[in-house]
Formats: structure tokens, sequence, C-alpha cells
């Protein structure tokens, strides 16, 4: 089939429709329920590495009931803290970084984590990924998050061409508009979950087949 121009803004508007009936990313719908600060997102973007959404929402939600600010979360016990998190891949270790970052930001700030990629980047855990979702969820901060799901889609659709998620990031702030910096990693975490998917991704059902290249897809429904 010819193929159409790839055209992010039109893409990116049908994508919004088609993942309507799925659930947002963890962050995203964490953010919908109160859990806005920068402070709580970046606990839950923490939880969720290396961890599914379906475990990271309830665990950032059990958490939250019990301790929300710097100063509660600094309260706990490695043991409390760790029992808290225990469903999340690595949990000891997250539990151990969690703690000292509550500790140094109510040390540091009081109960308010400026928003700041500089302070973010320099606690023990977080990356580059991790800090830029959380700057877009709590502060509006135009960044872009690449996860599995930015990377593999983008270069599936040969929007860019980029080996590592690492390198997706740096292409994509060459070529995409800003004002979709947040929103990529909104809509294509579900889009690449539920539709382009990483095999057999649901070609006969995407709503940018006409502009996708499709590179990289030995088999598709």
């Amino acid at each position: 089939m010819d193929k159409h121009p790839f055209d992010i803004d039109v893409a990116l508007a049908r994508i919004e429709d088609a993942v309507r009936p799925w659930p947002k990313a963890a962050l995203f719908l964490l953010a919908e329920e109160g859990f806005t600060s920068t402070f709580e997102q970046l606990l839950a973007c923490m939880i969720s590495i290396r961890t599914y959404d379906e475990v990271t929402l309830p665990v950032s939600r059990r958490l939250f009931a019990r301790a929300r600010s710097p100063a509660q979360v600094a309260a706990l016990s490695w043991e409390e803290l760790d029992e808290l998190i225990s469903p999340s891949t690595f949990h000891e270790r997250k539990a151990k970084q969690m703690l000292a970052i509550a500790r140094e930001v109510s040390s540091w700030f009081g109960e308010v984590l400026p928003g700041e990629r500089d302070v973010l980047l320099s606690f023990p855990g977080v990356g580059p990924k991790c800090a830029n979702l959380v700057l877009g969820v709590a502060c509006g901060t135009p960044v872009i998050s690449v996860d599995i799901h930015v990377h593999r889609v983008t270069n599936r659709w040969g929007y860019i061409a980029a080996p590592t998620p690492e390198k997706s990031m740096v292409a994509l702030e060459r070529t995409l508009p800003q004002e979709h910096w947040i929103d990529i990693n909104r809509l294509l975490v579900p889009f690449g979950k539920h539709i382009c998917t990483g095999t057999r991704p649901h070609c006969s059902t995407c709503p940018v087949l006409d502009m996708c290249a499709q590179v990289g897809v030995t088999e598709h429904r």
C-alpha cells in the first residue's frame, strides 16, 4: 500500500481517539487522582521502573495512603517502606533510595521538592527518563520521556531512526514539535501496549497505518 508522508499532528490526534478505551499511563492517571506534586510523581516513577503499570498503580496508591510528603516518607523505617512497595521490582533497593531521597528533600527543601531537572538527576536511582517524565507530568515542563514504547513506535513509524531509547530522546528533541513533548509519552504508552505491540502489532486496526513505514515489522495482525 502506498504511504502518505508522516504527519505527527494527524497521527497523535488519531491515536488520542484510538487509546481512549485503554487505561492511561500510570503517572498520568495518578496525577488525575490528585497525586500531582513533584515528590509524589518522583516516588511513583521510581516504583514504576521495571514494573508494569498494573502493579505501579496499586503500589503507589498504597504508599500514598500511608505517606505522601517528604517528611512523612522520611519518618518511615526501611522495613515499613519496603513492605509498602514490595510488589514492585527491585523493591529493596528502591526503598533504600526513596528513603534517602525523602530525607534529603525534607532536610534541604522542606515539603516542596523543586521541579528542577538537575535536582532530580542528583538523586540515586533517578535517570533522565524518570526525571523528564516527572517534570512533564508534575510541572508541565516541556521535556520528552522516552520509554520502550515511545522508542519502538516512533522508530517503527520511520519518524526517527535511533538504536536506543536514549538516542531516540535526542532524535525526538530535534524532530518532534515541542507542543507534543509531554503528550508523546501519555499517548504512546497505551498505544504501544495495546495496538503497536512489540511483536505482531495490530496493523490491521492501526489508525496511522497509512503513514507508518512499518520498519522492522515482519509479521502483524
